[in-house]
């Protein structure tokens, strides 16, 4: 079994991690493609890629998350990457004037409130923020529903739907065709993945091999024709709250209830289930909420984030596992993944195994402020990457044009 790479540059914290349940799960189901991964690579690659540096309280590529400090001593994660984030800041800092394009407007009005006050009014208002003195809401892995068992016969040919985007759900897809399933990536005829568009080298790595669908949600045709899709699934993966899965017409209990054997894997920022379903989660933040960015500062003195939307590749590999052992159990089952609680148990579990390792690791990326992020080998595409829609009238026949 191949060692984790070491890549020049400090070590990403929780590569080791990554690299464990990526070593357990080659061995558990026999899938050598999956042993020939790493923890480092799968974790880094994006960031080596793209030329990233280790930036601090700003979070890497695009800068779109920050920690800021707060009133009362905490540390406020908030990320900024839609319009909308932007439009809810009079709401957050009650200010109806607020002028979010002012220099050092954000921070100064950060530190007028306590931390606990902005997260709440923030996940209130569906912005992604986080603390870094919170702890995980829901558990890190969840079954919510299940339903019938399925025999599946040997041999047969997985099929795996993906609904999801960006980077955590995607990835878990990446490995499922990894592990010789056939997915098939959703996406939305108004609102494709922007990471096609944003960082096509990571879409092209983790959406290789996938057959590629467009369906328009706004039709009621195509949407059962994907629901009809989904009923023949062995697997489903997606990352939407709960109000925006039912604005897409789709009912994943009631799936769940329905198809025998049918797994489906619901990516989340803070759980799947009660109200933190409803929260707004994204990598970088997510990184904080778990603990990772105030492990470091207790080594260092300085707060920071940790990696790259570290949160993302984390639950991308624990949601392939967690699918893996579904599908050999035969039984139906939603299976709610928490991204925030997630990065907890991994941080938990590592330093239960090397504290000392991930001391040092810590140590290192706290005192590397504007260095580059670790240089890992760039990996090879092996399967084709399919043009948006190219395979809707092969999986959707019915939609095809007469």
């Amino acid at each position: 079994m191949p060692t984790d790479i070491q890549p020049s540059g400090p070590a990403l914290p929780l590569a080791r991690w990554a690299g464990r349940q990526l070593r357990a799960m080659a061995h558990d189901y026999g899938l050598p493609a999956i042993a020939a991964l790493d923890g480092a690579t799968l974790m880094g690659e994006r960031g080596s890629n793209n030329g990233y540096t280790i930036s601090g309280r700003t979070s890497a590529g695009l800068g779109g998350s920050r920690l800021l400090p707060t009133r009362d001593g905490g540390w406020f994660a908030l990320t900024l990457i839609r319009d909308i984030d932007r439009e809810l800041l009079p709401a957050l800092f009650c200010d109806a004037g607020f002028d979010h394009t002012a220099e050092g407007a954000i921070d100064a009005a950060v530190v007028r409130f306590d931390c606990a006050e902005l997260v709440e009014r923030g996940r209130a208002l569906g912005l992604p923020v986080a603390s870094a003195d919170e702890f995980p809401a829901s558990p890190p892995v969840e079954v919510m529903v299940q339903g019938e068992h399925r025999q599946r016969v040997g041999g047969d040919r997985r099929l795996v739907i993906d609904l999801s985007a960006i980077w955590a759900g995607p990835l878990a897809g990446h490995l499922f065709w990894q592990a010789d399933m056939e997915v098939v990536k959703v996406e939305s005829r108004t609102r494709p993945d922007l990471i096609r568009r944003d960082d096509p080298a990571t879409f092209d790595l983790i959406n290789q091999g996938k057959a590629n669908i467009l369906v328009d949600f706004a039709s009621e045709q195509e949407k059962a024709a994907l629901i009809a899709l989904i009923r023949r699934a062995d697997v489903v993966i997606e990352s939407s709250r709960p109000r925006a899965l039912r604005h897409l017409g789709i009912d994943a209990d009631a799936l769940v209830r329905e198809v025998p054997g049918l797994v489906w894997l619901s990516v989340t920022g803070h759980g799947a289930s009660e109200e933190p379903a409803n929260w707004v989660g994204i990598g970088n933040d997510c990184g904080v909420a778990g603990g990772l960015s105030r492990a470091m500062a207790e080594l260092t003195g300085e707060i920071g984030y940790v990696g790259d939307a570290i949160a993302d590749p984390l639950t991308g590999i624990v949601a392939a596992r967690e699918g893996l052992a579904a599908l050999r159990s035969g039984k139906a089952q939603r299976i709610g993944l928490s991204m925030s609680a997630i990065v907890a148990m991994a941080l938990a579990e590592e330093q239960a195994h090397d504290r000392a390792a991930l001391d040092a690791e810590l140590r290192a990326w706290g005192t590397s402020v504007g260095a580059p992020f670790p240089n890992v080998p760039r990996r090879a595409i092996q399967g084709e990457v399919r043009a948006t829609g190219a395979d809707t009238a092969r999986y959707l026949p019915e939609l095809a044009q007469c």
